[in-house]
């Protein structure tokens, strides 16, 4: 068995990111993961699933648990001596780690805890993260124009689901890896390598609650995958409410996730920096596909930090299918 941090030491591929920080930020990565399931492990002998009277800059709720996490990562990564700054989900404005900001090479993008209002129901929930490059010259203040980079400028992005196991997967440029946690140990391990989508479409997950708010093109398309005529083998529909389960199930199950837009969301709903993006980048070395529509999610260049945006990912073949209805004019 090969432990994360030997992992990264020993096959780290990436040139955009040198060895000792990528090590450095993964030694962070799980010991917050630690905090965070060791909260979630205790959440119903305590108040960490209880809802604040807090919001975030989407008008959601906090739960207790979404404020210790976000704490959390910020207090962990500004130990970090190369990441310059952070954009997080649960706050308004970006981070800047003051002295850091001149020097640091990397920024970075996390969703502290995903699916959070799930955790009082015991569904799985999970952490979204994405490091970048940044863009403004070594010596100089970063600034908010270096975290508004396209996702394919991406050079790590990984999301950990807190499950009936704690999963942590990620890619580096080079495939997408799976690490298991070992309590016994307290480490994280390999346990499954260069992962791809299967050569199968089985699943499409979307909240048909919502069904009649979305577009004529999107209910045409649920409507064929419901047909049992269309398929080689019949589709299921299976949605979990949290992105990164219903993600995580369809990597290694084969299927289509779709979060549209809809009339009271004309933008969509889901984040474009510290959820699309990260979820597309894996996605893509996976073998699969993310759009937004009619665009490839790691093409769109974000106008601000907390851009919204409408978010399908899956098998490339089902994508494609997808984008066919999509783009077809429908008045029916």
């Amino acid at each position: 068995m090969i432990s994360l941090r030997k992992f990264i030491f020993h096959h780290n591929n990436n040139s955009l990111i040198e060895k000792e920080d990528a090590y450095s930020f993964f030694t962070i990565i799980e010991s917050v993961t630690k905090i965070i399931r060791n909260h979630i492990s205790g959440g119903y002998t305590s108040s960490i699933f209880q809802k604040k009277d807090t919001q975030n800059i989407h008008g959601e709720n906090q739960i207790e648990l979404d404020i210790i996490a976000n704490n959390s990562f910020k207090d962990m990564l500004k130990t970090h001596k190369n990441i310059a700054g952070i954009a997080s989900e649960e706050e308004k404005k970006i981070i800047i780690f003051k002295e850091k900001e001149k020097y640091g090479k990397y920024i970075l993008f996390i969703d502290p805890v995903d699916g959070s209002l799930n955790a009082n129901v015991n569904i799985p929930i999970g952490t979204i993260f994405s490091i970048y490059s940044r863009i403004t010259p070594i010596g100089t203040a970063i600034n908010e124009q270096d975290f508004l980079q396209s996702g394919n400028q991406q050079i790590i992005a990984g999301y950990i689901l807190y499950g009936a196991a704690t999963i942590l997967v990620f890619t580096m440029r080079f495939g997408v890896n799976i690490f298991t946690y070992h309590p016994s140990h307290e480490i994280f391990m390999l346990s499954r390598k260069n992962v791809k989508f299967p050569n199968s479409d089985n699943i499409y997950s979307i909240n048909e609650g919502n069904y009649h708010f979305f577009s004529k093109n999107i209910k045409k398309y649920i409507r064929y995958c419901k047909n049992p005529n269309n398929a080689k083998i019949p589709i299921s529909s299976r949605y979990v409410g949290s992105l990164v389960a219903d993600f995580h199930r369809n990597l290694l199950q084969g299927g289509i996730y779709l979060y549209p837009n809809t009339k009271s969301h004309i933008y969509g709903k889901l984040r474009l920096m510290y959820e699309c993006n990260p979820i597309a980048f894996i996605a893509e070395e996976a073998s699969g596909r993310a759009i937004n529509g009619n665009t490839r999610i790691l093409d769109i260049v974000p106008k601000f930090i907390h851009q919204c945006s409408p978010f399908f990912s899956g098998t490339t073949s089902m994508v494609e299918i997808l984008k066919k209805f999509i783009s077809t004019n429908t008045n029916n």
